[in-house]
């Protein structure tokens, strides 16, 4: 019988050989063991021992490692939520090979207090958190290793013992608008619907066009918004348009607003992802998806909502962007609920971080003393 040497083995891809199976045998009789491998002495119907000769333990070592590099990823379970988490499973397999193994990456959805109670707007049930809290807590009991969030959705502060040391490359930042009737904003007629859960969306839209009316709790997931608008309770919506590139569903898209007609929210088409902040491991696999220019940006953002204390009830929308000379432009505004008072103002510094942060509270700090007290009850 052939033996295979030690050296042979140890070219041997330990992806090959299934997660079930055992690690393969080599039996030689009377031979000398090859190097760093283990043995055995299995007695044959003669009398006589035969030699037994298993895998390298380097290679049982690899392969016990694949077998325990188990990610479980935790996130919402609406479709746009899962897109986002399966881009984060590929490029989490993309950067680390080793990851591809099936079973080594696992999905765990987890129903949030945002996704329960979809009767009430927002700002009714609690704002801050609605689409994190659960997710979060999970990450904190370790019954998630990772939490993927929508960016926007996330709070300008972060659970205690959790980091957010990753965004993934940020998608088109613009609204899109969606009709059956009208080509766009200014085409709809005095009087029709549009139907929008974000205060954002409707104090820009009134503030341009008093004339239109807007339904506020029009709440859902993407499809659930385009089967209510095409059974006729809206004559048009608005949605990001980065959640319809991830989802594949750009075919529904009437226009697109400019930056200028509708500025976005905080941090609007941008992937963030969590991790505790003890889990070094995690940490690292993290790092290594992070795209800088999305988290500085993010951060400049997040930085003026923070200033600001914005929630589900404020009207805030804030851009941050690389401009032709590399430098950062931010441009930020507070808003009315009413649409009736629109405040903007807008900076510009080097695209560096702690730069990029002292522009956003900056900002903040100017539309704060310019709205004064009572500017967001109206």
């Amino acid at each position: 019988m052939e033996t295979v040497s030690c050296s042979t083995l140890n070219q041997m891809p330990f992806l090959s050989v299934p997660r079930t199976s055992t690690p393969p045998s080599v039996f030689s009789k009377g031979s000398a063991l090859p190097c760093h491998s283990k043995r055995s002495f299995v007695p044959n119907q003669g009398g006589r021992r035969l030699f037994v000769t298993r895998a390298s333990v380097a290679v049982e070592q690899q392969l016990q490692r694949t077998k325990t590099a188990v990610i479980r990823i935790g996130t919402r379970g609406s479709p746009l939520a899962l897109a986002q988490a399966h881009e984060t499973r590929d490029k989490l397999i993309a950067s680390h090979p080793e990851l591809a193994e099936e079973g080594a990456i696992q999905i765990v959805i987890i129903k949030t207090t945002g996704d329960k109670i979809l009767s009430q707007p927002l700002a009714d049930i609690g704002g801050k958190g609605l689409f994190t809290k659960e997710i979060d807590e999970a990450l904190l009991n370790a019954d998630i290793d990772i939490a993927v969030h929508s960016m926007k959705d996330v709070p300008t502060y972060l659970p205690e013992k959790t980091i957010l040391p990753c965004n993934l490359p940020r998608e088109d930042v613009r609204d899109a608008f969606i009709s059956l009737s009208a080509t766009s904003l200014a085409d709809l007629p005095a009087g029709a619907t549009i139907g929008t859960a974000s205060l954002r969306r409707k104090s820009q839209i009134l503030h341009r066009y008093p004339s239109l009316k807007v339904l506020e709790n029009f709440r859902g997931n993407v499809q659930t918004r385009l089967k209510k608008l095409n059974e006729g309770v809206v004559q048009a919506t608005l949605l990001a348009l980065a959640g319809l590139k991830r989802l594949s569903m750009t075919e529904n898209v009437t226009s697109i607003l400019s930056i200028d007609d509708m500025l976005p929210a905080v941090a609007q088409g941008a992937i963030g992802i969590a991790c505790r902040s003890d889990d070094d491991k995690m940490a690292n696999y993290l790092a290594s998806l992070n795209h800088e220019e999305t988290r500085l940006a993010v951060a400049c953002e997040r930085a003026f909502l923070e200033t600001l204390d914005g929630s589900c009830r404020t009207p805030i929308a804030g851009y941050a962007s690389r401009d032709e000379d590399g430098n950062c432009f931010f441009r930020g505004l507070v808003a009315s609920p009413d649409g009736t008072r629109v405040l903007e103002t807008s900076r510009k510094g080097p695209y560096a971080f702690e730069d990029m942060v002292s522009m956003g509270k900056d900002a903040g700090k100017e539309l704060l003393a310019k709205a004064g007290p009572g500017f967001f009850d109206s």
